[in-house]
């Protein structure tokens, strides 16, 4: 039996076969569980595409956090097919390029907001659709990185936004735990990722880490993806408002 056999996992967040969101999408179909996946527009589409086709997508849909009704439309399609969710996966971060290179100081007003409502409020609105679907129980899991805890150089305004992530995550664990749902964020290492190539200078983050980390050596998705589905497996039942680092040990160095 396989750890996530007749377990429904949504997967919002990926941006081609090489993001996080895939490495956990590939590692729940690989684990028995049946996948629903998005992609955030039709530019977007064809480089998921092979993911949904290789993971066995029963649905594949567009979901911009921004544009109006689409969460809505892809969780009542979750509704309509399952009648429920076990899991959900939030690997939404932006952050407008020109606030995101520059010092937190100087964060405009309106990249602040934008910053938090992609990458913070919308997993608020997820946890809120996915609760009436997780009537047995469920697990959320978002994307967080050791820069909402200490300050990483030229991760900038990201920061502030992760740390607010990891708070309201142990809101939602707290808020949701009555019900069985839990939450938890995980903490990986710098990846090669788009997202993580937006960053200024990110070379020189990816080789610090590579020196720095005790295991000496970087993440992959695959390993991200491995946590994941520990953490929505039924072993980690008792395991909620948690953060699981992933970095090979980096962030206990000091």
């Amino acid at each position: 039996m396989t750890l996530l056999e007749n377990k429904i996992a949504l997967v919002v967040g990926v941006a081609n076969a090489r993001s996080i969101a895939a490495g956990c999408a590939q590692a729940f179909a690989n684990e028995g569980a049946e996948i629903a996946l998005t992609y955030v527009n039709e530019k977007a589409k064809p480089y998921v595409q092979p993911l949904a086709e290789a993971v066995g997508a029963a649905l594949f849909m567009p979901l911009d956090v921004e544009a109006e009704g689409e969460m809505e439309a892809v969780f009542a399609a979750v509704k309509a097919r399952w009648g429920r969710l076990d899991i959900l996966v939030h690997s939404i971060a932006f952050c407008p390029a020109e606030d995101l290179h520059g010092r937190v100081t100087d964060c405009s007003r309106a990249g602040f907001a934008r910053a938090m409502d992609i990458s913070v409020h919308s997993l608020i609105r997820m946890a809120r659709l996915a609760e009436p679907l997780m009537e047995n129980g469920g697990t959320i899991l978002t994307m967080t990185y050791y820069g909402g805890e200490k300050v990483v150089d030229n991760y900038n305004i990201m920061g502030p936004v992760k740390a607010a992530l990891e708070g309201t995550m142990r809101s939602l664990a707290t808020e949701l735990g009555p019900r069985q749902i839990r939450v938890n964020a995980i903490s990986p290492g710098p990846l090669r990722t788009r997202a993580g190539s937006g960053i200024a200078h990110f070379d020189e983050l990816i080789d610090a880490a590579r020196l720095r980390a005790p295991e000496q050596t970087l993440v992959t998705i695959e390993d991200v993806g491995d946590m994941a589905v520990m953490l929505a497996s039924d072993g980690a039942r008792r395991v909620s408002g948690d953060i699981a680092y992933v970095d090979g040990g980096l962030h206990v160095r000091a």
